[in-house]
């Protein structure tokens, strides 16, 4: 193609027809039929929100350069795309859209609703990811509320409960009472908050006749507040009609004479003992706490220990119950408030504290969670910990340091993870229960996916009985997405094995004691492997003000979109691979706008050379022998950078990839080796040197095109378009030359390299045009390696810098300060000599500059008759001169010794 069909500049909208070309040819296609070998990646599947956010930017870029350099390295790469539809965030969605709770319509109008805005959300996501040039094979996609992947998660359900590593029990449970469901402890998150703690007293419980102690009721008599008892100090008052003991240290001496004794609890009235446990913290607030059912995972614990009764004082909505007395039918917060003035009125509050507090909250809709009594569905993670950690330091992760997160919530996990959700749009749970003897009914595999509101089983219960009563709750989101390895290897059929595990899975640091503990706890105990081989983490994507992008604070959120419009996807591309796995980014427009400008750097270089490269074929073969020195320094260079960022590439040092391109690309090539080759082009080399050039440069942007693919997929198909019909992304990774690589070549090169760079310095600070001629260069050095060096790249120094006569020499210059005019400073002559000024400025106007010179240069004064000027009265200017007696500029180099004398 010729160089006037190169436009001047790239346009980086055409960014939307390559895009439609390479979905219409279908070249990112997984093939599987084995004749390469594969590579598997674990796709994170997002919520479908509606639109990918900068964070997804980051985590898919790092996916997606993967993906293009594996193909390259001759994978048959499975990159699929897969979307988390179910769980909270799309009912709250559903919920606030059309002004209702999910009991307000059928469960299948409100499912309904959560697909068709799934549906919509998909199309839109989908659609911004293509626009990012990711390269995924969308004849993989896989939806998790389609039926068949609801197949594999209630699979994977009936598989474990075979295995007994799913139960059904009535255990305390984390709640969100907005969203009134259960949630996993992965699934709260903590916020920080200012609360008072309130300093009551409970005081001793009234003793009946016999000693005993009696019940208010029974005795007719409460407590006074004022008699002293003990003091607790809580953040919770409202929960106090649930409390069950008083607990505190065995070694707090304060208490030490209450122990087994009984106080009242203020309001509510009940009597609890005082009973003892090291867990508590005598030096927070009082060193005593009340035990309630439940405010926190430690009286869950202490209930457990101590076998204490448990009293349901909120329900599902958290709203009090009976059992909260007075305060039956009050929501939490109204409560709280009513309690504290209570407890006040009434005598028992004896101060308040501001605290500090942490506080639990649902991951979706940020409400506090409470933690409630509830018959629910479970996984025996116990019984998978060791197993678990045992995987995690099987595989690889990328940093290291973020596998000590999941090993470390692996250690922490108390409780069992809570799978069951009272929720509508989610995987239902595959079980009915017999209406007579309430036994668990299962469907066969083969009938699977089921949802049991709707079907029914095939066969009556064992007992007989042909009723059966459907379970409503359905399965944790995660439940779905912990399958996915598994779901795009094609389990459970049997030549699954061949995609599993897969070879990397990457994700964020975010949701590490989540998606990858789960994951890989589930895929252990479904298939006795660990999920896949390689875990490369990213971080999360910062504001320019250095917080996180939230939707609270959307005048500092960047939409990709905006990016894309303004500088095209491979520009916002630059941005995310210029970072390093696990460590959070910053997004600056300023880094945006260097890679744009780092992209068109690129172009005006190809353009420039393209009518040179393209008039002819030259192959290797033809020119090896004729490559001069300065060819071989940046072939050399070449081939070392295709070394340095294929490790990269491997090693996932992203960053080292963009950067060593671009250092190599804008400084080594197109300021140093185009500048050197242009006198090789249009002045009358021979052709054996021209061919080199030729070859040379070509070989340099076509390699490095093929280098950058992975990162800028657009903008390198564009510009490969003029070398081949081929699609820059169905070739090859190109071939290292060894032969071509010396660091003899380099060292060399970088020496020479130096000295151009002084010279053209100078001629730009001397306001010189950097194509102007130059009568004469001399370089002196001491250094004989020098003399060498500077001799072998001779020719490309004289043709670079337009040097008419160069000489290398060792040694140093002879060159002097010669005076070429002298004026009177008449603002020191006038006043000093006065009516004897004239005298002065006649003789310097009618006496030979030269001879001025020498008395000036001996003596450092002039006299004039019988008049003496010192030489600090006068204006001198010099210049200086070589040997030859023509005046020459000094250039003295601050890295090479070497002394460069310059006659223009």
């Amino acid at each position: 193609m010729s160089n006037e069909e190169i436009p001047k500049d790239y346009d980086f909208k055409k960014e939307q027809e390559w895009e439609k070309k390479w979905e219409d040819e279908n070249i990112y296609k997984y093939i599987g039929d084995g004749s390469r070998p594969r590579y598997v990646i674990d796709t994170p599947p997002p919520y479908p929100t509606g639109a990918i956010h900068l964070g997804h930017v980051l985590n898919w870029v790092y996916i997606d350069m993967n993906a293009r350099y594996r193909r390259q390295k001759g994978f048959d790469v499975l990159f699929p795309q897969g979307w988390d539809c179910h769980g909270l965030p799309t009912e709250v969605k559903v919920e606030e859209t059309y002004n209702i709770k999910k009991n307000d319509v059928s469960r299948a109008q409100f499912r309904q609703y959560c697909i068709d805005l799934t549906t919509k959300n998909i199309a839109s996501m989908k659609a911004d990811m293509k626009a990012m040039g990711y390269s995924q094979d969308w004849t993989r996609e896989f939806v998790t509320m389609n039926p068949e992947y609801m197949r594999r998660t209630q699979y994977s359900f009936l598989k474990m409960y075979e295995d007994g590593l799913i139960y059904q029990g009535k255990h305390p449970v984390n709640w969100c009472p907005r969203c009134q469901t259960a949630i996993a402890f992965a699934e709260v998150e903590y916020s920080d908050n200012t609360t008072f703690l309130n300093y009551v007293n409970f005081p001793p419980a009234i003793e009946d006749s016999y000693g005993d102690i009696a019940s208010s009721q029974e005795s007719g008599k409460q407590a006074d507040p004022k008699t002293e008892g003990i003091l607790i100090a809580t953040t919770r008052p409202e929960l106090m009609s649930a409390c069950v003991a008083v607990v505190i240290h065995p070694e707090d001496e304060r208490y030490a004479h209450l122990l087994g004794k009984y106080v009242e609890v203020p309001l509510s009235h009940q009597k609890v003992k005082i009973i003892a446990d090291e867990e508590v913290d005598p030096e927070f607030g009082t060193g005593a706490v009340m035990i309630c059912t439940f405010g926190d995972k430690t009286d869950v614990s202490w209930v457990q220990k101590y076998g204490l009764e448990v009293i349901d004082v909120m329900d599902d909505a958290g709203m009090l119950t009976a059992a909260a007395g007075r305060y039956e039918g009050m929501d939490l917060q109204t409560c709280k408030k009513q309690t504290i003035e209570d407890l006040d009125s009434e005598g028992y509050l004896l101060k308040q504290e501001e605290v500090d507090q942490n506080v639990g909250q649902c991951w979706r809709c940020k409400t506090p969670v409470e933690i409630l009594l509830k018959e629910q569905w479970f996984v025996a993670v116990s019984d998978l910990i060791e197993k678990t950690k045992t995987a995690a330091d099987e595989m690889k992760w990328v940093p290291e340091h973020m596998k000590s997160r999941m090993v470390n919530w692996a250690d922490s996990m108390e409780w069992d993870w809570c799978i069951s959700r009272q929720r509508i749009f989610a995987t239902p749970i595959p079980v009915w229960y017999c209406k007579d003897c309430g036994k668990v009914i299962l469907p066969d595999a083969e009938d699977l996916p089921i949802d049991p509101t709707v079907d029914k089983p095939k066969h009556a219960c064992e007992c007989g009985c042909e009723e059966f009563i459907p379970e409503v709750d359905v399965l944790d989101t995660w439940m779905d997405s912990s399958i996915s390895p598994l779901s795009i290897a094609g389990w459970p059929d049997e030549d699954y094995v061949n995609h599993f595990p897969s070879n990397i899975r990457p994700q964020g640091h975010d949701i590490i004691r989540t998606w990858a503990f789960y994951t890989t706890l589930r895929c252990l105990a479904l298939t006795g492997q660990k999920p896949f081989d390689d875990i490369v983490i990213n971080g999360m994507v910062f504001g320019e003000d250095g917080n996180k992008m939230s939707k609270s604070r959307p005048e500092f959120v960047v939409g990709p979109e905006e990016v894309i419009e303004q500088y095209g996807a491979d520009s916002l591309r630059t941005w995310a691979a210029n970072s390093v796995p696990g460590s959070d980014v910053i997004f600056d427009w300023k880094d945006i706008k260097h890679g744009y400008r780092f992209l068109r750097k690129f172009w005006n270089a190809f353009r420039f050379i393209s009518m040179q490269i393209f008039d002819e074929e030259v192959a290797y073969e033809d020119v090896k022998d004729s490559l001069g020195p300065i060819d071989l320094w940046i072939l050399s260079k070449l081939n070392n950078l295709n070394i340095t960022v294929d490790k990269a590439f491997e090693d996932y040092n992203f960053a080292e990839t963009i950067t060593s391109i671009e250092r190599f690309f804008w400084h080594d090539f197109c300021d140093e080796y185009i500048e050197a080759v242009k006198y090789r082009l249009y002045t009358d080399v021979s052709d054996e040197s021209r061919k080199a050039a030729k070859y040379t440069l070509k070989t340099v942007v076509e390699t490095s095109l093929k280098l950058l693919a992975p990162i800028a997929p657009f903008f390198t198909e564009e510009v490969y378009q003029y070398f081949s019909d081929e699609s820059i992304h169905t070739t090859l990774w190109p071939e290292v030359h060894e032969e071509l690589i010396s660091e003899d070549m380099e060292s060399k090169g970088e020496t020479t390299v130096e000295l151009i760079d002084e010279v053209r310095r100078f001629k730009s600070a001397s306001k010189i045009p950097l194509n102007a001629e130059l009568a004469e260069v001399n370089v002196y050095t001491s250094d004989d390696s020098l003399v060498e060096v500077f001799n072998e790249f001779g020719d490309d120094i004289r043709g670079t810098l337009k040097i008419n006569d160069l000489t290398i020499s060792q040694g140093k210059p002879e060159v002097h300060e010669k005076i070429i005019e002298v004026e009177p400073d008449m603002s020191q002559i006038g006043p000093t000599f006065k009516k004897d000024a004239g005298k002065i400025i006649g003789y310097l106007k009618s006496t030979d500059i030269e001879e001025i010179g020498a008395v000036l240069e001996e003596n450092h004064e002039l006299a004039v008759g019988d008049i003496v000027v010192p030489e600090d009265m006068l204006n001198i200017k010099k210049e200086i001169v070589g040997a030859s007696g023509k005046k020459v500029d000094i250039l003295q180099s601050e890295n090479l010794d070497m002394i460069v004398e310059v006659i223009r």
